[in-house]
């Protein structure tokens, strides 16, 4: 039987030289590789109430939409800066070397509402905080975090579940 592990690629020493990079683009690229990841996450949410989806930037789109589809619920982007037309709210967020920021609509969840968030990957867990932190100030509850990969030694796991989430994720790698 496949996994999704069998349809990821890893690229050794980019984006520099020591890191082993987990390339997700050939799990999409894939209609089984898709397949299967969709419907893992769908069963990794079984028995959840989700009232939308909440995708980060960049590949969390492509999750996102096809999980809230699967769901029946309704998909919300949370995008870098800058990217929104409407009226936002911001969240920053520091990354290996600065910071960034990330934005969600102020109009795009409601008190109460209840959120899935989804990306490909945890790494250290800051653009996960960064979206959790947006939901929340919209008044929306976070009940899941879902991930296809989870780079277990840089710590984003135990980040977020320190913070009181659940986390799925639907394979783990040792290292970066």
């Amino acid at each position: 039987m496949a996994h999704v592990t069998d349809y990821i690629r890893t690229i050794p020493d980019f984006p520099h030289e020591g890191i082993m990079f987990r390339d997700v683009t050939t799990l999409f690229a894939d209609r089984d590789g898709l397949r299967l990841a969709i419907e893992g996450l769908v069963a990794a949410c079984d028995g959840l109430e989700i009232d939308t989806v909440a995708g980060l930037e960049a590949r969390g789109f492509i999750l996102g939409g096809a999980l809230a589809d699967r769901l029946g619920t309704g998909f919300v982007p949370i995008r870098k800066k800058g990217k929104l037309p409407g009226r936002t709210i911001s969240q920053s967020y520091k990354l290996e070397y600065g910071e960034a920021e990330v934005e969600l609509h102020d109009d795009a969840l409601h008190r109460g509402q209840k959120v899935l968030l989804v990306d490909d990957l945890l790494a250290t867990g800051g653009t996960a905080e960064a979206g959790i932190k947006l939901i929340e100030r919209l008044g929306a509850e976070v009940v899941a975090c879902a991930f296809i990969i989870d780079l277990k030694d840089l710590g984003g796991r135990k980040l977020l579940e320190g913070l009181g989430h659940r986390v799925e994720a639907l394979c783990a790698y040792e290292g970066d």
